[in-house]
Order: C-alpha cells, then sequence, then structure tokens
C-alpha cells in the first residue's frame, strides 16, 4: 500500500508538472503582450508630448505674426493719417 501512494504522488506531480509547463508558454505570451503594450504606451506619450511641444511652437510663431501684423497696420493707419493732414494742409 505504501508504494501505491508514491506511484500515486509520483502520477500527480507529473501531472502538475505538466500542467505548469503548458502553463509557462501562456504566462510567457502575457509577459510579452503586456511589455509590447507598455513599449507602445511610452511611444504615444512621447509622441503626444513632441505633439504639445511643437503645437506651442507654432502657437508662439503665430502669436509673434499677428502682433508683428497689427504693428503694422498700426503704422499704416498712422501713415495714412498724415497724409491727410498734409492733403488738408
Amino acid at each position: 500500500m505504501e508504494n501505491g501512494y508514491v506511484i500515486l504522488g509520483i502520477i500527480a506531480l507529473l501531472f502538475l508538472s505538466m500542467y505548469g509547463y503548458s502553463y509557462l508558454s501562456v504566462f510567457r505570451e502575457k509577459m510579452v503582450q503586456k511589455n509590447e503594450q507598455k513599449k507602445q504606451m511610452e511611444k504615444e506619450e512621447l509622441r503626444r508630448q513632441r505633439r504639445l511641444k511643437n503645437q506651442e511652437i507654432i502657437d508662439e510663431r503665430v502669436k509673434a505674426f499677428n502682433k508683428r501684423k497689427e504693428e503694422i497696420q498700426h503704422e499704416l493707419m498712422l501713415l495714412e493719417k498724415m497724409k491727410a493732414k498734409q492733403k488738408v494742409s
């Protein structure tokens, strides 16, 4: 009877090791997928930060352009007023 328990234990150990071996590949696959997803998220975050930085640069350029445009319009208006004064005089 004692040998029967040993044999039963060996068979149980065999089935457990087979289950563990088969689950190991699934576990590795999940880990690889999780790592790939993490890398993808990091890439997307970097892309998003680059887009925000580029948008800030574009906004600054547009702001400078609009400011210069207003200055030019103001100067033109002053020139028109001076021209009108010279005409009247």
